[in-house]
C-alpha cells in the first residue's frame, strides 16, 4: 500500500519511523510512534500513549488539527463493516465526556479490521 492507495480512498499502512519525525514538534519527551495510517490527506497515529487523529484542512493542506485522545479516556468504540450496498465502513469512537462519537469512514477495501485490532490493543490494556 502506499500514496495510489491513499488517493484512492484506502486506508495506506505508513512507516512508523517517518511520522515519528513529522510529529516530533507534537509528541511528548520519551513518546514514540507505533503504528500509522494514511486516508487520503488525514492520518491515524498510535502512540505508545494517545491515539492522533490528524485532520489536514484546506486546499494545500498547509492547516492541521491534530486531535489527542488519550486511550484512557476511550469509552468505546465500534466498527461497522462495509455492505453490499454500502461501500464505506466506518469507525465510531467514544470518548469520556463526550455523547457524539468520532466517526471516520474508510474505503471498503480497507482491512478495518486491522485498524480496530490496532485500537482494541491500546484501549484494552
Amino acid at each position: 500500500m502506499g500514496f495510489l492507495d491513499g488517493l484512492l480512498g484506502n486506508a495506506a499502512k505508513i512507516d512508523p519511523a517517518k511520522i515519528q519525525q513529522e510529529f516530533a514538534p507534537i509528541l511528548a519527551p520519551g513518546e514514540s510512534v507505533q503504528h500509522a495510517y494514511q486516508l487520503i490527506r488525514d492520518y491515524f497515529v498510535f502512540t505508545d500513549k494517545r491515539f492522533v487523529l490528524v485532520d489536514k484542512q484546506g486546499l494545500t493542506g498547509s492547516k492541521v488539527e491534530y486531535h489527542s485522545i488519550p486511550y484512557k479516556s476511550i469509552t468505546h468504540f465500534s466498527v461497522e463493516t462495509a455492505g453490499t450496498f454500502d461501500l464505506d465502513a466506518e469507525l465510531k469512537i467514544w470518548i469520556s465526556g463526550t455523547e457524539a462519537p468520532i466517526q471516520k469512514q474508510f474505503n471498503k477495501k480497507l482491512s478495518i479490521y486491522e485498524v480496530q485490532a490496532v485500537l482494541a490493543s491500546y484501549v484494552l490494556r
